[in-house]
């Protein structure tokens, strides 16, 4: 498969069954996402609405691997959401990952959070191949952060970039049944695409608790094939600059695109 296509959780925990142990994490929401595999397997998993994640978040790993009789030293790697996501919450989650890897020797690995969310609602999802799921979550300001895939026989094949655009927009961009997976936005973005004729089936923040399996089973497979993350150069996924880069910009005359796609180019 391409680097663009995502396999069936069962397919990549298969392809990472040698590994040793790897702990997922996403913080990019004001929920903590927590997976655990090892031994081609979900051998643990959590999800709780935190009211901060830099206080909460060591607690609720060491909860995690205690379960499952681990510790940090045993872990092959650690899998973090990159985003994009809160900016707070991606600089959390990736930091403390950061500091999880550099302290027990582990790899490191970064996941796209959108890829997550779309393979966890492939799982729950009754859906066909050639049928849209499309990962929505809110930017605030007006905009989401959203990704569109295909499904295929053994997983999913991503159509898009990762986009920073308004739901209106959003909806023109999708042409036939598609599925929604993400937060409240997710049910906004399913009425505007309904009104166009298209069937649309909603999977909202309640029902993709497999987020943080997904995260780790990606970073598994990931592992696997030697495609890690050095500490010093993995940074969060943003694709709107922080605010104070935007008002950095105001101030130097540049203009700030409300739509947008990131790229390398537009990173750097």
């Amino acid at each position: 498969m391409t680097s663009r296509d995502l396999s069936r959780v069962e397919r990549l925990l298969h392809e990472a069954a040698a590994v040793k142990p790897v702990l997922g994490i996403d913080t990019g929401s004001p929920n903590a996402y927590l997976g655990l595999t090892a031994n081609g397997r979900v051998i643990g998993g959590a999800i709780g609405r935190v009211r901060s994640h830099g206080a909460e978040l060591p607690g609720a790993i060491d909860e995690l691997l205690r379960g499952a009789g681990l510790t940090a030293r045993e872990l092959g790697a650690i899998a973090v959401g990159i985003g994009p996501g809160s900016f707070t919450g991606l600089r959390i989650g990736l930091s403390y990952a950061k500091g999880i890897a550099l302290a027990s020797g582990c790899a490191l690995v970064g996941v796209p959070s959108l890829d997550a969310l779309a393979l966890a609602a492939l799982e729950l999802a009754k859906s066909r191949d050639g049928m849209l799921i499309c990962a929505v979550v809110d930017a605030r300001k007006g905009e989401v952060f959203a990704a569109l895939y295909r499904v295929v026989s053994d997983g999913l094949e991503k159509v898009s970039e990762d986009l920073l655009i308004v739901l209106e927009d959003l909806a023109s961009h999708i042409a036939g049944d598609v599925v929604l997976a993400g937060d409240s936005r997710a049910k906004d973005a399913a009425a505007l695409i309904g009104n166009r004729g298209h069937v649309v089936a909603v999977l909202d923040t309640s029902k993709l608790d497999q987020r943080g399996p997904c995260i780790a089973a990606i970073g598994a497979a990931k592992l696997a094939r030697g495609d890690i993350a050095q500490a010093a150069t993995l940074e969060p996924l943003y694709i709107r600059p922080p605010d104070a880069a935007v008002k950095l910009a105001a101030k130097s005359g540049q203009v700030r695109v409300t739509e947008a796609v990131w790229s390398e180019e537009t990173k750097n």
